[in-house]
């Protein structure tokens, strides 16, 4: 898709303005240089060149921002991992074992002998 002759020259004149915003509004990361572009804007023949370093610039910043993202989830992880070790373990209740059916089954009959004798 090619950019109305105007666009380019509308491009570098917001960036030239440090207004990135509507530079990104405005289709700064579509930009694909034509001939004839630096020919838009009398005292700016490297447009093209400008416009592309800006592009370069913000994708820069924005794997920065990424990178610097990634890292604080990467040590706010680790943060807690630590924490995790440092604490002690959550109070488990107190559970009676089971018994095994055999073992359940000599309880039951001493406990019923028992029964029976003191009766």
């Amino acid at each position: 898709m090619h950019a109305a002759p105007a666009l380019p020259a509308r491009l570098l004149l917001l960036v030239l303005d440090d207004d990135l915003d509507a530079a990104l509004a405005a289709g700064l990361m579509d930009y694909v240089p034509s001939p004839g572009d630096n020919a838009l804007l009398p005292g700016h023949p490297d447009l093209a060149a400008r416009l592309q370093q800006a592009q370069q610039q913000l994708h820069r910043a924005w794997a920065a921002r990424a990178r610097y993202q990634q890292r604080t989830q990467r040590l706010a992880r680790r943060a807690a991992e630590r924490e995790a070790r440092r604490a002690p373990p959550a109070p488990t209740p107190e559970l009676k074992p089971a018994l095994p059916p055999a073992a359940a089954a000599i309880l039951a009959r001493a406990k019923a002998k028992a029964a029976g004798k003191t009766s």
